[in-house]
């Protein structure tokens, strides 16, 4: 059976920096999408720890009427709202239609797994013109745990059949790849900007410096 690869979507396939203008607009500063994005994964780690679940959409809110009230700027509700449509119309990396490509005439199938809900993962890969390069797109939704918990790894595996260990997940965070390998999935490290893996962590498998590069890496090991 050859190995399913699963990839994470916002920042890995998706290119959040597109979102740069919004945020300059409302802040006068591109950095403060950087520190938005880690405001919500702080969210989301806290809501799963907790087991306090809340959906992607409302957590990616809440981290931006956070970063405003650090600036003493009261983000209105239809701003919020901008935001959660904007995160729907995310272009992809100018990488990731030929890297899927590579896989695909590859014959491996390819699984989409965000920590976004299922309806905004399925618009965010229509409006970028991925969706039909995926046998199957999954949401945390359906556990309520976000990754890096094991349950959204193993979710995938129960509903593809197969074990973790037939899983590589594809991911630009260090936290991602953290919580597959624990799960028992293979990993490999895409290096988008900004992007590092974490030297006390859990390294990946592989790793490259574009997804086309991670691809090849992915084929030659298949073949082997």
């Amino acid at each position: 059976m050859p190995r399913h690869i699963v990839f994470d979507i916002n920042e890995t396939l998706l290119d959040v920096a597109a979102l740069d203008p919004f945020f300059i607009k409302l802040f006068d500063d591109s950095r403060t999408r950087t520190e938005w994005f880690l405001t919500l994964e702080e969210n989301w780690l806290t809501a799963t720890i907790l087991e306090r679940y809340k959906p992607f959409g409302e957590l990616a809110q809440a981290a931006l009427v956070m970063v405003g009230q650090r600036r003493g700027i009261e983000i209105a509700e239809e701003v919020q709202q901008e935001l959660a449509e904007r995160l729907k119309q995310l272009p992809a990396h100018e990488d990731v239609h030929e890297a899927l490509k590579i896989l695909r005439e590859s014959s491996l199938p390819l699984v989409a797994l965000t920590n976004g809900t299922l309806s905004a993962v399925q618009q965010q890969l229509q409006s970028a013109g991925l969706h039909d390069y995926f046998v199957a797109i999954m949401s945390v939704d359906e556990v309520q745990r976000y990754k890096p918990a094991p349950e959204p790894y193993q979710m995938v595996a129960k509903r593809m059949n197969i074990a973790t260990s037939d899983m590589l997940m594809v991911a630009a965070h260090a936290w991602d790849i953290a919580g597959a390998a624990s799960a028992g999935c293979r990993t490999a490290f895409v290096t988008r900007p900004g992007k590092v893996l974490n030297p006390a962590g859990i390294l990946p498998n592989l790793k490259g410096e574009d997804l086309v590069n991670v691809a090849r890496q992915i084929v030659a090991q298949e073949a082997g």
